[in-house]
């Protein structure tokens, strides 16, 4: 079933279910997938739906931090909730083990030696991700590989 088909199957269980902020998440979500196809002029596919997924996900995580600076804890608990229910349609991350040998992999596959080639890993890295890495933390591992 492609992401977009579940996620819409996910509003109507949580309207029969009156989970009120499952349901106004995945509407806001449905909202920014829908705008994308309408910019884009194209239909979305899963890759793309998770990464607007990944970036919901991260916009999240940076209003809880704000949430939790301004000792806002309501706030930071809604923030926590919505990234939980998004967190949900994400496959799992790699381990620092297995992305490191990914990232090793990819290095010598397309030859990068110095910090300059970074941008190539991680374009191919990203490719190959899937929506199963942490890119944040991919781009520490490259560093300090090829620092």
């Amino acid at each position: 079933m492609p992401l977009i088909t579940q996620i819409q199957e996910d509003i109507k269980t949580a309207l029969r279910g009156g989970e009120r902020l499952k349901l106004t998440t995945l509407r806001i979500l449905l909202s920014v997938i829908k705008q994308r196809e309408k910019d884009t002029g194209k239909e979305i596919n899963d890759a793309a739906v998770l990464g607007i997924i990944e970036k919901q996900v991260q916009l999240r995580k940076e209003a809880a931090e704000l949430y939790k600076d301004a000792e806002r804890p309501e706030l930071l608990k809604k923030e926590n909730k919505e990234k939980a229910i998004l967190q949900v349609y994400l496959p799992e991350k790699l381990g620092i083990p297995d992305l490191t040998k990914t990232i090793e992999a990819i290095i010598s596959k397309v030859g990068a030696e110095t910090i300059q080639d970074m941008g190539k890993v991680m374009a191919e890295l990203k490719k190959q991700s899937k929506g199963s890495i942490d890119m944040k933390m991919a781009s520490n591992i490259v560093k300090e590989i090829l620092l």
